[in-house]
């Protein structure tokens, strides 16, 4: 699931600057792709959480799987009918199921053993999505040519991606996932002396607030560093630029793997997040004060300051919801709704500097805000 998650953020990499020249649309245009995916995490994410807690993790992962599949069914149409605002349209609708996915799958792993070793199972599915991600440009370049823009090209391709993702539907449906809960989730488990025992909404948690926050900053920078490096190497006329989001996946999986050993018996989960904030904040220097040559690097150096950010920060923000455990997640999940708002800023300020360089100076704030949740934030609490 994991995979599949990963190989839809793919397309939107491959998509961004395919579009643009298809389209004959600006940089900041291009990134509506971005937009019209993640925007779906914020209009989607309350009724993800509503489906959640009625149909529970394993039937909204197949619910998920179909609204996936009928999206890139409707990319079809988009292509013949050579209509962008279709094609947004569709990735809408794939953005849809990626929300309740996500809804699902992340509170899944979370819970699923114990809480200080929630990020060392979030880094194994991690490897998986980050694989998929950079698979994705790459395989779709073998049927759509990046060079000589052809629209139609995408219709076999997505028939059978729209066929793959009704198998896997299927088999999730049918596959033995046990329905977990969260500790006190159930109301019968309550206590008195319980810490969400008085509390009535999931606004009464400040460390969620601030984690939401921290996943929208985050999936906003990870989509940058992704969809942006391949037109950023075309803007710097570097031989095969698709390549280039591959290096940010392996950044990601080199930092996965480091997760999985080194989480928690050598490095907290904590300890984890102020790290990798760290590394963002001079690889975010680096980047707009080294030649372009030598500054895509560490675009791509930014998968490895990323790699942890996602797995540290769903369990500190989870951390003592309790009942309103589900609730937490599709709050969650709306903060993902930065990896469509932020990449179009980039883009503007792209096109108003004429230069992604410079237009990369966005991105220091952010990691500074994760350091401050990695050091603080977390341990905001109200009694």
């Amino acid at each position: 699931m994991f995979s599949v998650l990963g190989f839809a953020v793919g397309i939107n990499a491959f998509f961004v600057p395919f579009v643009k020249a298809a389209f004959h649309i600006s940089t900041a245009k291009s990134y509506l792709v971005t937009t019209a995916t993640f925007s779906a995490f914020m209009l989607f994410g309350i009724p993800s959480g509503k489906i959640l807690m009625i149909a529970g993790y394993k039937r909204s992962m197949f619910f998920s799987f179909l609204l996936m599949a009928l999206g890139m069914l409707l990319i079809v149409p988009a292509s013949i009918w050579i209509s962008f605002p279709v094609f947004l349209f569709a990735l809408f609708i794939n953005g849809m199921g990626q929300t309740l996915l996500n809804t699902a799958v992340n509170p899944y792993i979370t819970i699923l053993g114990s809480e200080k070793s929630a990020a060392k199972r979030i880094s194994i599915m991690g490897t998986c999505n980050k694989l998929s991600f950079g698979l994705a440009p790459v395989v779709l370049a073998i049927f759509m040519d990046t060079v000589n823009i052809q629209l139609s090209d995408a219709i076999i391709p997505f028939y059978v991606i729209t066929g793959i993702l009704v198998l896997l539907g299927i088999l999730s449906y049918f596959a033995p996932l046990p329905e977990v809960k969260a500790t006190g989730e159930d109301d019968s488990t309550e206590t008195k002396s319980d810490y969400t025992n008085s509390k009535t909404s999931i606004l009464q948690f400040p460390h969620l607030l601030l984690g939401a926050l921290s996943i929208f900053l985050y999936v906003g920078v990870e989509n940058i560093a992704l969809v942006s490096i391949n037109d950023y190497a075309i803007e710097l006329g570097l031989p095969s630029p698709e390549k280039f989001a591959v290096y940010v996946s392996v950044g990601y999986i080199l930092g996965y793997f480091l997760g999985i050993i080194l989480i928690p018996k050598i490095v907290s989960q904590t300890n984890a997040l102020k790290i990798n904030a760290a590394l963002g904040i001079i690889s975010s220097m680096c980047i707009v004060v080294l030649p372009g040559g030598m500054s895509i690097y560490f675009v791509a150096l930014l998968g490895l300051a990323n790699s942890l950010l996602w797995p540290a920060i769903w369990p500190l923000a989870l951390a003592g919801l309790g009942k309103f455990t589900k609730k937490g997640s599709s709050l969650m999940v709306m903060g993902i709704a930065g990896g469509g708002l932020l990449p179009p800023v980039l883009g503007l300020l792209k096109d108003y500097f004429t230069s992604y360089q410079q237009a990369y100076w966005m991105l220091l704030p952010i990691y500074m805000y994760f350091l401050f949740y990695a050091v603080k934030g977390h341990k905001i609490r109200i009694v």
